[in-house]
């Protein structure tokens, strides 16, 4: 199988293309290297790594023409700055039409592709969220972006997946509060935690479900990636001092959450898991101890947030 995968360096495409390589698929990987980092993927011979923009349409037309892809999985996300809304716009609002517009051409089967659950808003009306729950991204501009995106997904008309994701770590994120805690931990920096509820999934659950529908489960449409439950954020520090093997001089500070901020954001997976008779195994301590040990080895110097500048500058004073 040829698989094209927007994002390939960063956290979730470059296990996919792992996984992929491994069973011997060929690999086309774009990347701008953003947040993605290049020692994500090794050298192979049934891999091939371009550095460039799904925000630059020719490229983007060239490499599937060239390419001719069977399966397209679009995880190229801008994120990392939360104020600059014309970058979100350009990655994932026109490098997504690019995409899906070249994959029409190309007639590639089946289009994966990544939303954010922000994509629901940071109010949800039902705990957990349903797939029947109105999309209202206009808490951030991530999530503006991101939604824009999966309607173009849409629009295309094409065989496609759009999965809703909860919390995704593991080895390679940079994103989130479990690479801020192990940053913050290892340079003796204070931390805290917020008053928060989330659900996280290790990344080898979620790429065990992406590979199903990559080789033809599950029909056109939406599904939620998430464990069913969730964790207080304490908890998840708390799993990472015990990874760590270190001890607090006293319990650490829970602040109260931002007005904005949900308390929680937990979907219902149902359609997913019996769709592809899926569901996430790895405990939570189990995937932070393989987080942690990934980031002890390889090194994390910069971590990303979707909060607004003035609350992550705190988060990272």
């Amino acid at each position: 199988m040829k698989v094209l995968i927007t994002g390939g360096s960063g956290f979730i495409g470059s296990h996919l293309a792992d996984r992929l390589m491994a069973r011997k698929d060929k690999v086309l990987v774009i990347d701008n290297y953003a947040t993605g980092r290049r020692d994500n993927l090794t050298s192979q011979d049934n891999l091939t790594v371009v550095e460039g923009t799904i925000a630059d349409s020719d490229l983007v037309d060239r490499l599937f023409a060239e390419f001719k892809p069977d399966v397209v999985v679009h995880a190229a996300a801008a994120y990392r700055d939360p104020e600059d809304w014309a970058e979100d716009a350009r990655t994932n609002v026109l490098g997504s039409a690019n995409v899906v517009l070249a994959s029409k051409r190309e007639g590639v089967k089946r289009l994966i592709y990544f939303q954010t659950a922000l994509g629901y808003g940071l109010k949800p009306v039902e705990q957990p969220i349903t797939l029947n729950h109105p999309l209202k991204p206009e808490g951030s501009s991530y999530a503006i972006s991101k939604t824009a995106g999966e309607h173009y997904v849409e629009l295309g008309g094409l065989d496609f997946l759009s999965f809703r994701l909860a919390n995704a770590y593991g080895p390679r994120n940079l994103s989130g509060p479990l690479p801020t805690f192990y940053h913050r931990l290892t340079t003796n920096k204070p931390c805290f935690v917020m008053d928060t509820r989330r659900d996280f999934v290790y990344i080898d659950d979620l790429v065990a479900v992406v590979m199903k529908a990559i080789d033809g489960q599950g029909t056109s449409g939406y599904y939620h990636v998430s464990s069913g439950s969730d964790y207080a954020i304490k908890e998840l520090f708390d799993a990472t001092v015990k990874a760590l093997g270190i001890s607090l001089g006293g319990e650490v500070e829970v602040r109260p959450r931002n007005p904005d901020d949900a308390y929680t954001i937990l979907l219902d997976p149902t359609k997913t898991k019996e769709t592809f008779d899926w569901q996430v195994s790895t405990p939570l301590a189990t995937g932070v101890r393989a987080t942690i040990d990934w980031y002890k080895e390889y090194g994390i110097t910069q971590t990303y947030t979707h909060l607004k500048l003035s609350e992550a500058k705190d988060d990272k004073a």
